[in-house]
This record gives C-alpha cells, structure tokens and sequence, in this order.
C-alpha cells in the first residue's frame, strides 16, 4: 500500500467533494436568491484545512507507526467536531441574527460530506 499516493488521492477526492457541493450552493443561491456567499466561503476554507491537515497527519502516522492508526482516527474525530463547533461558535458571535439558520445549513451540509468521504476512504482502505 502507497501511502503517499492514498493521502494526495484522499485531498483529491475532499477537494473534489467541496468544490462539488460549492458549485450546488451557487446554483441555489442563482435560483433562490440567497445570500450564501459567506457561509459557502467559510464552509469551503473549512473543509480544505480539515481535509488536508487530515491528510498530512495520516500520511505521517501510517509511515511512522501504523499501531498507533486507530488512535489516530478517534483523534481526528473529535477534533473535527471541536473545530467546527469552535467555527460555529465564531459565527455565531460575529454575524447578524437572521442569516445563522442559512450559515449552519450550509456549514452542516460541508461537514456532514466531510465526515462521509473520511469514513468511505478510510473503510476502504483498512479492508483491503
């Protein structure tokens, strides 16, 4: 198993899934009227940071010392959650009331993608 290739082919997917769901959040807001701009914006730097510290940190575990994996991936689990809780929180303080229901749909909508190809690429990994 190459490890270098599956963390540059884990970024390409995670920034492949966070384009794809921008190019959504556009066509919504075209089509609804929306202002999603900041939260798309914040959504993706969110993902890109997340997805690519990820990939670095894995890659750097599994060739060092792969017993230490599964600790690894409870690790990466909360602090993902810390971490968008955190921006959440920052949001919430910095914006006006009326636009937090758009800007935690939308975030949501990147994380919960997020956590989905994490969980997909790393099943896939640890089965074969």
């Amino acid at each position: 198993m190459d490890i270098q290739k599956l963390s540059v082919a884990y970024i390409r997917q995670g920034l492949m899934v966070t384009v794809a769901l921008a190019l959504i959040a556009f066509l919504v807001m075209q089509v609804k009227y929306l202002d999603l701009l900041t939260p798309v914006i914040v959504s993706v730097a969110f993902s890109l940071v997340v997805c690519v510290s990820i990939a670095l940190i894995w890659r750097r575990v599994a060739l060092r010392s792969a017993d230490s994996l599964p600790t690894f991936f409870t690790a990466v689990s909360g602090f993902r959650m810390l971490l968008a809780l955190a921006v959440m929180f920052v949001y919430y303080l910095v914006d006006t009331q009326d636009s937090m229901l758009r800007f935690f749909m939308v975030f949501i909508a990147f994380y919960f993608a997020m956590l989905a190809h994490h969980s997909i690429f790393f099943a896939r990994i640890n089965n074969r």
